[in-house]
């Protein structure tokens, strides 16, 4: 993607499986990949359930898309988002999609469009099937995006022994140093960061409490960090070395 601020976006919502708290957050964090061009959202808006999206549609200016459950125990609003879903990629005015939901019935989904060309971002709880995740180009636990006011935003920052004892973290954090190193075993924290993303799609240092991909390394201590100039201006960049280089 050149340039991911002009990307235009396709955003659908699964309202049975997503929570009015997280679309301030949601929303903000879809911007920095692009412009939602289309803003959808999934339910039976005639059942209770749904009271909290209704009052925050109008402020965010989300369509609601009527689907009845005409079985029980049946979800109706999977099939309804696919079809669009698949209608509007038929039409190439969109250069990837957002699909958010927590379910496990959109991996297929994902994996189509992504075999169009086109990114997808995923949105949903931790409790995400594995499938769905992995079939996204990135994944965001909703948690991270949660309303500042709301408890369960509350992500605790994860200290260097508790980093060190995460094994899955530590090995792709070194195995992503070492495939964007350079002969001196010095790799760029960009390229550290691309390299993750390839490998893990529901990476993200907000789900250790770190902002920041540059603040996670730091607090690891596995790394050596190297500031250096860039050019003539005040900008600066970020090295990274596995401690166990010499």
């Amino acid at each position: 993607m050149s340039d991911e601020k002009t990307e235009k976006l396709a955003v659908l919502i699964d309202a049975d499986n997503a929570q009015p708290a997280i679309v301030e957050g949601l929303l903000s964090e879809i911007a920095k990949y692009g412009t939602a061009n289309v803003k959808r959202i999934y339910g039976d808006w005639t059942l209770p359930d749904l009271k909290g999206w209704k009052e925050v549609l109008l402020q965010y200016s989300i369509q609601p898309i009527q689907q009845f459950r005409y079985t029980t125990g049946k979800n109706a609003t999977d099939s309804a988002m696919i079809i669009d879903a698949m209608d509007l990629l038929y039409t190439d005015n969109f250069n990837g999609f957002c699909i958010v939901s927590s379910d496990s019935d959109f991996t297929k989904l994902a994996s189509r469009i992504r075999e169009a060309g086109l990114f997808v971002y995923g949105f949903g709880e931790k409790k995400t099937p594995g499938p769905f995740v992995s079939a996204c180009d990135k994944f965001i636990f909703t948690e991270v995006l949660r309303s500042k006011d709301d408890d369960s935003a509350k992500i605790n920052r994860k200290t260097a022994s508790e980093l060190k004892q995460d094994s899955k973290l530590v090995n792709l954090l070194r195995s992503a140093v070492e495939n964007s190193s350079d002969d001196s075993g010095w790799a760029h924290l960009a390229s550290v960061g691309s390299n993750i993303a390839k490998q893990a799609p529901e990476f993200d240092p907000r789900n250790y409490g770190y902002k920041k991909l540059g603040e996670l390394v730091a607090a690891t201590k596995l790394f050596q960090i190297e500031e250096r100039e860039v050019g003539d201006g005040p900008s600066k960049s970020l090295y990274l070395k596995d401690r166990r280089k010499r």
